[in-house]
């Protein structure tokens, strides 16, 4: 079997872009066993609800929804299990000191194989408040609005 390569999209959380104010990103492996590995090569995963938390000098990632696979046995995974993330002991720290500040969090943002690897985008984020997602969303219609006037004053 040839080797994959490239990026292969499973699933992305455009809504944790909507809700909170990213800072800062960094890209983790993630431990998964093998009935997860073919559930998400079939395109199933739901970031949605998930967050992750540094414990004991390790990150997990928690409320990700990735679905039993439909082939599997008795060895099925949970779906909602807690995930191990993979990463520097340089970026665990910095993650922790960042999540000590209160506001902050770890939100996962995507879920892709690179290489035909699992990995998974995580952002420490701070949540936007009501009136912060309001203006985000007047600023990108009146961008939309001004290339639309762009563009039509171009074709006369």
């Amino acid at each position: 079997m040839a080797k994959e390569k490239g990026r292969k999209l499973v699933a992305s959380n455009r809504k944790a872009r909507h809700d909170y104010l990213v800072e800062d990103v960094f890209e983790a492996g993630l431990v998964l066993v093998g009935t997860e590995v073919k559930s998400l090569r079939a395109g199933r995963a739901s970031l949605v609800d998930g967050y992750a938390s540094v414990n004991g000098g390790e990150v997990w990632l928690e409320g990700v929804h990735i679905p039993e696979y439909t082939a599997g046995t008795w060895t099925n995974h949970e779906p909602r299990r807690r995930r191990k993330l993979l990463l520097h002991a340089h970026e665990i720290a910095r993650l922790a000191t960042a999540t000590r500040e209160s506001g902050l969090t770890i939100v996962p943002l995507a879920l892709y194989f690179l290489d035909g690897r699992a990995k998974v985008e995580i952002a420490v984020a701070r949540g936007k408040k009501n009136y912060d997602k309001r203006q985000a969303l007047r600023e990108r219609q009146d961008s939309r609005d001004a290339a639309r006037a762009v563009a039509t004053r171009g074709e006369r």
